[in-house]
């Protein structure tokens, strides 16, 4: 089979277009990485070319010989559907989990996501919680940067109010959200920072930068970031036109619903306001 043929790698282009098409992705803003199922890689193996073994940067050994596809370092969303080829990539890791080596893509030269550390990492903690995961994402949502400028940095504070701006939005994320401090980007140590929220949640906001996903596919892991964002335009839009709220959905409210759709909600994102 063609490389470019392949429903995972045709799943993966579309889910990229989507982030640009909602303005998430400046310039070359923004990453994704999908973990590539054994029988997908059987399917596309004799497109492969393997380059140079290269360190990741980071050790992490129970995502050992299996395949990611990745978008680019310095590579535009916005050129993944027109240029697929010269825009992301197939890696492998090695037998260990500190080395990778392109088996396709980036044809005009370049390497995987800066952020391919916290990918791996974050990958690696979702496989060991469940072997389904297999896509992160990281974008710039505009409206999840904002509220980092005005809102506590803190998990129960964030996943309350967005929680409350659509209703939705705890069942689609009954774990909640976490908070990462400013960090600078791309290095080991926002990776391990992510890495340990996101052994409680699929949601984890990047202060000031954005925000990462974790998803069993594409459209699971599209729609949470999607969901989350569309809260969050509700919450900034609200705070523009009045400080506080005339009513809300309350802490009983949520339990009423977590009921009803058999959701378990944590009780510290219940507190009384």
């Amino acid at each position: 089979m063609k490389f470019l043929e392949a429903e995972f790698v045709q799943g993966f282009i579309r889910m990229a277009n989507d982030g640009w098409e909602q303005g998430w992705h400046e310039r070359n803003g923004g990453n994704l990485s999908y973990r590539v199922k054994p029988e997908e890689v059987e399917s596309v193996k004799e497109n492969f070319e393997a380059k140079e073994w290269q360190p990741i940067g980071t050790s992490v050994p129970t995502l050992a010989g299996e395949f990611f596809l990745v978008t680019g370092s310095g590579k535009y969303f916005r050129n993944v559907i027109l240029d697929p080829a010269g825009s992301i990539c197939m890696i492998e890791l090695d037998k260990t989990g500190e080395n990778y080596r392109i088996v396709w893509g980036l044809v005009n030269g370049g390497r995987p996501t800066s952020e391919l550390p916290s990918h791996l990492m974050n990958h690696e903690v979702k496989v060991e919680k469940n072997p389904n995961y297999r896509v992160i994402y990281h974008a710039h949502t505009t409206n999840i940067i904002a509220l980092t400028f005005v809102l506590p940095l803190k998990d129960e504070v964030f996943t309350r109010e967005l929680w409350e701006m659509a209703t939705e939005c705890p069942v689609v994320f009954p774990d909640g959200v976490g908070v990462v401090p400013w960090m600078v980007p791309g290095g080991r140590e926002i990776a391990v920072a992510t890495s340990e929220l996101m052994k409680q949640y699929d949601l984890a906001i990047w202060a000031h930068h954005g925000m990462f996903a974790a998803g069993e596919d594409f459209d699971l892991t599209f729609g949470l970031m999607h969901t989350a964002e569309k809260s969050a335009e509700i919450l900034v839009k609200m705070l523009s036109m009045r400080p506080d709220k005339l009513q809300t959905i309350t802490a009983q409210n949520f339990r009423d619903l977590a009921h009803d759709f058999k959701v378990t909600l944590p009780e510290k994102f219940l507190y009384e306001k």
